[in-house]
């Protein structure tokens, strides 16, 4: 019989490509014809791996793993009476599990979302009816405020763990810099370095693949490098087409994402508007960003770089920019921003879903104005998360890989950027860690 050795082809497990076996010549033309619709299906946007067993490219980060380059958040952010949305029967599941019948592979959650044991459950169906293995999907969680105690990462991954019924996360992330106690006040005997030193052991015993940041600003991104030999392999902060970020001393990136509408990440640089505020900032070397959900006032001494979202009212390109050079990659929550006139602040800069320019790109492309928006993010080189508890959304969501914009329409997104932010999260200010812009 005809045969040949080649290589097996695994889209996840860059490990087994050392292997190899036996194909006759008509398997062999099965996976030269899989591989020919695998990269003539994916367009680019930023992915230095584009094998990958759903529909978004993998990205690599700086540990040597992967990262699918967009993915489901299943935070369901706020009502309109200003409270967190509480998850009420099997929305999440459903949203879940929908996004996997879709080809995500990433799913975003985390213990304070209250959403773990749906996503749980809906992995554990889909591992069961066959769609995926568990080596298919990336799983982020998050640590919450309240463990921040070196000595009680371990019980809170083990925690979230027993929540998900999994063995591991693919992604664990201290979700925001500042430690809290139980009843909600601020514990400023915790230094989040110590913190880092925890979940590097977690990453050690197994119980997660990769470790990362959220909400954390530029300067503590470098405290956390100049403290420890591991950098994280993922910054998650809110990011936006309205807002971008970019910085004259960077070139690499972590690795972002962007989700649900308010988000859980203040963690961007502030963006300035002006050549003069610019040159202060170079000058002062900020160590602390201005929140992403604040407007840009006056980023004192220690503040260089903020933390926050993407989209596109808040774009954030300084603290891409600087995430590029230290190989970090990034997720962007709330990637609409203030797209949709229901979810958008009567102050809020535009644009909306009825804007010309961008009802004419969707017209283009046959996408809808989200569609667009999202794509903008995947060539600004972040991964969004966008949540959605609605079937033909979600699907829709994920159907951004065969078209691309044309750099007079990049240009265009990149004019809504206004630095516009929401929400200040001022009851942590007192915190010595608080990662935004303190207000004058």
């Amino acid at each position: 019989m005809d045969s040949k050795k080649i290589l097996r082809p695994n889209p996840n497990v860059e490990e087994d490509l050392a292997h190899a076996t036996k194909m006759d010549s008509a398997m062999l033309s099965r996976v030269k014809a899989y591989a020919t619709v695998k990269r003539k299906s994916v367009k680019f946007c930023h992915c230095e791996d584009t094998r990958s067993s759903g529909v978004a490219p993998l990205l690599k980060l700086n540990d040597g793993r992967s990262v699918p380059s967009f993915g489901l958040g299943t935070w369901l952010g706020f009502s309109s009476q200003g409270g967190r949305v509480e998850p009420t029967g099997h929305e999440v599941e459903d949203a879940v599990i929908w996004a996997i019948d879709a080809g995500y592979r990433h799913i975003d959650t985390a213990h304070i979302y209250d959403t773990e044991t749906q996503v749980g459950r809906a992995i554990k169906k889909k591992i069961s009816d066959g769609t995926v293995k568990r080596e298919d999907l990336f799983v982020t969680t998050k640590l919450w405020n309240d463990k921040h105690a070196p000595e009680a990462v371990l019980p809170a991954l083990r925690a979230s763990l027993l929540k998900l019924d999994l063995e591991y996360v693919d992604l664990y992330l201290i979700h925001w810099p500042v430690a809290i106690f139980p009843n909600g006040s601020l514990d400023n005997s915790i230094d989040y370095v110590d913190t880092w030193r925890a979940m590097q052991e977690a990453r050690a015993q197994g119980l997660t693949r990769s470790i990362g940041v959220s909400n954390f600003n530029e300067g503590m991104l470098r405290r956390l490098a100049a403290s420890s030999p591991v950098v994280p392999a993922m910054l998650q902060v809110e990011v936006c087409t309205s807002r971008t970020l970019r910085s004259p001393h960077s070139r690499g990136c972590h690795a972002w994402t962007a989700s649900g509408p308010l988000g859980d990440s203040p963690l961007f640089a502030a963006i300035v508007t002006t050549r003069k505020f610019v040159e202060h900032v170079r000058s002062t070397r900020c160590q602390r960003g201005v929140h992403p959900w604040t407007t840009c006032r006056r980023v004192d001494a220690e503040s260089r770089g903020g933390a926050g979202r993407l989209n596109l009212n808040l774009q954030q390109p300084s603290l891409l920019a600087y995430c590029r050079q230290q190989n970090i990659k990034v997720t962007a929550y709330t990637p609409f921003g203030s797209l949709f006139p229901s979810k958008a602040a009567p102050h809020a800069p535009p644009p909306r879903v009825d804007d010309p320019a961008l009802v004419a790109m969707a017209t283009k492309y046959n996408k809808t104005v989200p569609q667009v928006a999202l794509r903008y993010l995947l060539d600004l080189g972040v991964i969004p998360i966008p949540k959605s508890v609605t079937q033909s959304r979600v699907q829709q969501n994920i159907q951004l890989f065969d078209f691309s914009l044309t750099p007079e329409e990049k240009q265009t997104l990149q004019k809504f950027d206004r630095g516009y932010r929401t929400i200040d999260v001022l009851h942590w200010k007192d915190s010595p860690y608080y990662p935004f812009e303190k207000p004058v």
